[in-house]
């Protein structure tokens, strides 16, 4: 056990106060499963009833498939089996469903290992803490998807291919497929949201995620014709904001502010940007003017990390390097950076508009889900949560940060702004989402709490996780668990409950 004194050099916070009711989160909008590439689930299944099911729920299905992240990729389609699955669809297909869904998602998308090597098995959370190791193996072999892949690469390599070349040869031309079907559907006069939303949950591709990001943050309006009108009318509003208020800096009532912002920043990362004086500048006007204007929370620490996302995605509209950590924002022209200043504030400021909550006095909505996450993980692995509770490990102690900075400070910047993709067409997705991202998040790592026996090391691990190696793979794997934990326990309100 933990010394006092050791704990207080660790737990700053330890006189909050966390709300005892909380308020549950219900339904789940993208149902991983996949009948085709699961057969041997539709054996168990009953038979089809005499009467024809109807078209509409194949329909609906259908839909959903073709739009949804390559991980529950199907073949060729086949309304009878389609429609069969739909009708006999129950919660322990969905759970073993969604189990095979990661594994084989991990078979395809990881190279082979060296002789020798270790071999990276991914399970889902709770699979991970009921199946040994020497089951996981040598027992039922991932699902292959060769399938899946495009006939066009299949022939082209006569099935001589090393199999890394075609994998990277499929996963070319799906993602041009991919950036095609984005295209399409923002060239209309008029953009389906709810399709450009089912869309962008597996991945936005890099050419039009500013447009998008715009679009799902409900800066810009559907309606193509009014977006240009729309854009000018909001920036020249934002620099308005800026001559009025921004003056103000510097005098008795809102120095402290400013002083705090201008702290913060080159704390910030990636440092190679946020310290780029004209980068700092700006990050200094957009806080600033966001703070002034909404005097129920002001500024709190954690909303300059808010900024960086959306900030990288517009200005990669403009820069060469492919790598924005390093790019040169002095090049970028001064209209331009304007244009993407007044976007950054506004599109930061809908998302603040959904959490508001976490930055006002005491900041109850993130301890609110601090408790969620902390009851939510004692249902899907115990273990983890009672290990966490003998060495006196707190949520709040690690979790806190999680919520107060929605993860950005455990992922690299390209895995946030993946991450933020799929929060951006969830709805709720900053907050209720991220919740079971959270979730996934902590129990990803159980092997390594487990071993853990010294509440220090413990909670210095929890608060330095190893994650810069990460890519989108890592976060397509936390995001389809996140999505299974909440398939399973938003619509389940009794198991939520203690």
């Amino acid at each position: 056990m933990a010394s006092d004194g050791t704990r207080k050099q660790f737990w700053k916070r330890s006189n909050s106060k966390v709300p005892g009711s909380i308020r549950h989160v219900y339904g789940a909008q993208h149902p991983p499963f996949d009948p085709l590439l699961h057969g041997t689930l539709l054996k168990a299944a009953p038979k089809a009833p005499a009467t024809p099911v109807k078209a509409k729920r194949v329909s609906t299905f259908q839909e959903f498939e073709s739009n949804t992240s390559d991980a529950w990729d199907a073949g060729a389609d086949d309304d009878e089996l389609l429609a069969m699955a739909a009708e006999s669809l129950n919660s322990e297909v969905v759970m073993e469903t969604a189990r095979r869904v990661l594994r084989s998602h991990s078979q395809r998308q990881e190279p082979p290992p060296a002789p020798g090597g270790d071999l990276r098995l991914v399970k889902s959370v709770s699979e991970s803490h009921t199946s040994c190791p020497a089951e996981a193996a040598g027992g039922t072999a991932p699902l292959q998807r060769s399938q899946s892949l495009p006939h066009s690469a299949t022939a082209a390599t006569g099935g001589t291919s090393d199999p890394g070349t075609l994998s990277s040869s499929a996963l070319s031309e799906r993602e041009a497929s991919r950036l095609d079907k984005f295209k399409q559907l923002l060239a209309g006069p008029n953009t389906d949201l709810e399709e450009l939303r089912k869309l962008s949950w597996s991945g936005i591709p890099k050419p039009v995620r500013p447009i998008t990001w715009k679009l799902l943050s409900g800066y810009l309006p559907a309606n193509a014709e009014r977006r240009p009108a729309t854009l000018r009318r909001k920036q020249k509003e934002y620099f308005a904001f800026v001559e009025h208020y921004y003056d103000a800096r510097n005098g008795d009532v809102h120095r402290d502010t400013y002083r705090q912002i201008h702290i913060d920043i080159p704390r910030m990362t990636p440092e190679a940007l946020v310290l780029q004086p004209k980068v700092t500048e700006i990050f200094e006007r957009i806080l600033f003017i966001w703070a002034i204007r909404h005097p129920a929370s002001g500024y709190v620490q954690g909303i300059n990390d808010l900024v960086t996302p959306f900030f990288v995605v517009f200005i990669c509209e403009h820069t060469e390097e492919e790598d924005v950590d390093v790019a040169d924002v002095s090049r970028v022209p001064t209209d331009v950076l304007r244009n993407v200043e007044a976007d950054t504030y506004w599109c930061m400021s809908r998302l603040l508009d959904g959490i508001q909550d976490n930055y006002t006095f005491a900041q109850p909505g993130i301890q609110m889900k601090v408790k969620m996450l902390e009851e939510l993980v004692s249902r899907i692995d115990e273990q983890v949560h009672q290990h966490l509770e003998q060495h006196e490990v707190r949520y709040l102690q690690f979790a806190f940060r999680w919520m107060n900075n929605l993860l950005m400070r455990e992922l690299p910047l390209r895995c946030t702004v993946r991450l933020w993709d799929t929060y951006q067409s969830e709805p709720a997705g900053f907050s209720h989402f991220h919740l079971y991202v959270c979730a996934a998040f902590l129990v990803r790592w159980r092997k390594q709490i487990l071993e853990e026996r010294d509440f220090q090391e413990l909670l210095l691990f929890l608060q330095n996780l190893p994650t810069a190696g990460w890519g989108d793979e890592d976060i397509s794997l936390l995001l389809a668990e996140a999505y299974r934990l909440k398939f399973a326990f938003a619509d389940a309100p009794n198991h939520y409950k203690r």
